[in-house]
C-alpha cells in the first residue's frame, strides 16, 4: 500500500500525518500562536556565563533565557561523521529528518574564554523549550533547503545514511565537490538520491542567498531579536516528508493547497501531480481514519492483537513502557507466551515512540525471560524496528530483568504534551484534553453532524471556559460554519460539565 500525507488546515491549526503502508506513522500539529521555533535564527544577547557548567544563558526575546552549552560553540571540537572516506560512511549519523549531521562533544577550551557577558551572538534553536527549560542554541546554523541542508560555520560534507547504495554516494560525493562552497558546509538530504547536479546546485544558490539575507538582517536589527523562521507545518511538511516514497499529498483548505503547488514550482514541480485538494463533506482525518489513531495516541494502554498490551507512563524524568500479557495465554509453555508477547510489543513500542513522538529517556519493561536466546531475539527485534525511525535512538542491551533503557532524541514536545495540559481533577496525575482541543473537536463535530443530518439550529452546551474560549477566539470559524451551512449556533455554558464534555444538539 502506498504512503500518503494527508493535511487537514484551519484558521488556527494545522494537523499533518504521514500514513505509511495504511498505518498512521506520524503525526504533526501546529497552532497559530504556538509554532514550534526549531530552526530558527536569532540574534541574541549573552547575559549570563556559567563557567561551573561550561554554558551561558542567551536572551534571545523568548519568555526564558536560551541555554548554549560550550560544545556548541566552540568552532573546532565537532563530532561529525562525514563522507570523507569509506569509514566515515559507515559511521554516519542522522538528525530528525535523516540527515547526517553533527553531535556536539565536549570542549576543551573554557567558555569563559570564547564568550562574555553582555556579547551578541547569533544562534539557532537547536531544541524548543521543553516544560520548565527554556530552548537549547547552537552557534553552528544549519540551513535545510529540499536536496541539501547548508552549514555556513563548517568545511564538510555529510551524506544522509539513508542513501545505501554506494555507487550512488558516491556519485553524490562528485557532484558536491564540485559545487561547494570554500569554508562551507553540507548534507545531501535523502530525496536527493539519483537527482541531478542542476537541482542540488540550484537548492545551493537558494540557501547560499537566504544566508546572506540573514547576514544583512543581522546587522540591521537589535540584540533579542528573531532573524530568520523556518517554514510552517504546511510547508516543511512539503519539503522534509514528501519524498519519491509517497504517493500523494492530500490538503483540505484551497488557500493552503495554492501554496503548496507554489512552493513545488520552484523545488519539486514534477511532484505537483500528486498534490490533490479534498473537498468532500466528512472531514477529512475522518475520511481517512485519522481521528481515531489520534484519540488512540494518547490513551495510556495500547492492546495488542495477540491480547496483550503495553502501558506508557510519563513522568518528570523519563517514559516508562510496561509490557503485559493480558488476556494472551499462549499455546504451549510459559517461555514461548512470554516471547511472543515481547516481540509483538516491541513492534508496537517502536510505532508508538514514533506517532507519539516520545523522546528522552526511556525505559522498556518486557515480560521477564529467563532464557538469554530470548533476550537476545528481543533486543535484535526493537533494534530492527527502530531503523525506520528518523530520531537518533541509542539503545542498551536488554538487562536479566528484562529492562532496555534507551535514549530517543527530543526536540519538540511529545504529542501527549501538545494536546493534552495537566488535569485539574486529578491534581496533574493524569491528562485531560485541553480547552483549544476541546474546543477544535467540537467544531469539528459541527461539521461532520450538520453533514449527517441537516439542521437550522445547533446548541452547543459545554464547560464555561470552552464556551468564552469559542466566543473569544473561534468566533470567525463559527461564522463560516453558520454561513456555510446556513444555520445558527447557540453557545449554552454549563458549569456542571467537566473540561472534555460537551453536548451539541439541534434546537
Amino acid at each position: 500500500m502506498a504512503n500518503e500525507i494527508v493535511m487537514n488546515v484551519t484558521l488556527r491549526e494545522t494537523r499533518l500525518a504521514l500514513v505509511e503502508n495504511g498505518q498512521v506513522a506520524e503525526l504533526h500539529i501546529e497552532r497559530k500562536g504556538e509554532r514550534g521555533i526549531v530552526g530558527n535564527i536569532y540574534k541574541g544577547r549573552v547575559i549570563k556565563v556559567l563557567p561551573g557548567m561550561q554554558a551561558a544563558f542567551v536572551d534571545i526575546g523568548l519568555p526564558r533565557a536560551a541555554f548554549l552549552y560550550v560544545g556548541d560553540i566552540h568552532p573546532h571540537v565537532r563530532d561529525l561523521n562525514f563522507m570523507v572516506s569509506e569509514e566515515d560512511d559507515e559511521e554516519a549519523q542522522e538528525d530528525e529528518n535523516g540527515e547526517s549531521l553533527s553531535e556536539q562533544i565536549p570542549s576543551f577550551t573554557p567558555i569563559e574564554d570564547l564568550i562574555q557577558e553582555g556579547e551578541d551572538i547569533l544562534v539557532q534553536i537547536s531544541k524548543e523549550p521543553l516544560g520548565s527549560k527554556g530552548a537549547r542554541i547552537t552557534s553552528h546554523i544549519s540551513i535545510p533547503g529540499r536536496f541539501l541542508v547548508f552549514m555556513p560555520t563548517v568545511d564538510h560534507v555529510g551524506i544522509s545514511r539513508r542513501i545505501e547504495n554506494e555507487a550512488e554516494r558516491q556519485r553524490l560525493k562528485d557532484i558536491i565537490s564540485h559545487i561547494k562552497p570554500l569554508t562551507c558546509g553540507l548534507i545531501v538530504r535523502t530525496v536527493s538520491e539519483h537527482e541531478n547536479g542542476e537541482k542540488l546546485q540550484a537548492d545551493l544558490k537558494f540557501l547560499q542567498g537566504t544566508w546572506e539575507r540573514i547576514l544583512e538582517k543581522e546587522k540591521r536589527v537589535p540584540a533579542s531579536s528573531l532573524i530568520y523562521e523556518d517554514l510552517d507545518l504546511c510547508l516543511r511538511g512539503v519539503r522534509d516528508l514528501f519524498t519519491e516514497t509517497v504517493s500523494r499529498l492530500v490538503v483540505d483548505s484551497k488557500e493552503h493547497y495554492n501554496r503548496i503547488l507554489e512552493f513545488m514550482d520552484s523545488f519539486m514541480p514534477f511532484l505537483k501531480p500528486c498534490v490533490e485538494l479534498y473537498e468532500g463533506d466528512e472531514p477529512i482525518f475522518d475520511y481517512f481514519g485519522i481521528e481515531m489513531e489520534l484519540n488512540k495516541a494518547l490513551g495510556r494502554k495500547v492492546w495488542l492483537k495477540s491480547g496483550g498490551y503495553i502501558n506508557i507512563d510519563f513522568t518528570e524524568a523519563l517514559v516508562a513502557i510496561d509490557v503485559n500479557t493480558g488476556r494472551y495465554v499462549g499455546k504451549r509453555n510459559l517461555q514461548e507466551t512470554i516471547l511472543k508477547t515481547n516481540l509483538e510489543a516491541v513492534k508496537e513500542i517502536a510505532y508508538q515512540l514514533r506517532l507519539r513522538n516520545i523522546g528522552g529517556i526511556i525505559i522498556v519493561d518486557f515480560i521477564d525471560m529467563d532464557r538469554p536466546t530470548d533476550r537476545e531475539k528481543v533486543s535484535n527485534s526493537l533494534q530492527e524496528a527502530l531503523r525506520r525511525d528518523k530520531q537518533k535512538t541509542n539503545i542498551l542491551k536488554i538487562s536479566e530483568l528484562g529492562l532496555v533503557q534507551m535514549t530517543r532524541k527530543r526536540t519538540r514536545e511529545s504529542l501527549t504534551r501538545t494536546l493534552c495540559e495537566q488535569c485539574p481533577y486529578c491534581e496533574g496525575k493524569g491528562f485531560v484534553k485541553s480547552l483549544t482541543t476541546v474546543c477544535y473537536e467540537i467544531l469539528r463535530a459541527i461539521c461532520r453532524d450538520i453533514s449527517d443530518e441537516y439542521s437550522s439550529c445547533i446548541q452547543i452546551t459545554a464547560h464555561p471556559e470552552v464556551v468564552k474560549l469559542l466566543f473569544e477566539q473561534e468566533s470567525e470559524q463559527l461564522e463560516q460554519i453558520q454561513k456555510k451551512y446556513d444555520t445558527k449556533i447557540q453557545l449554552n455554558p454549563d458549569p456542571n460539565l467537566f473540561q472534555e464534555q460537551y453536548e451539541i444538539v439541534s434546537c
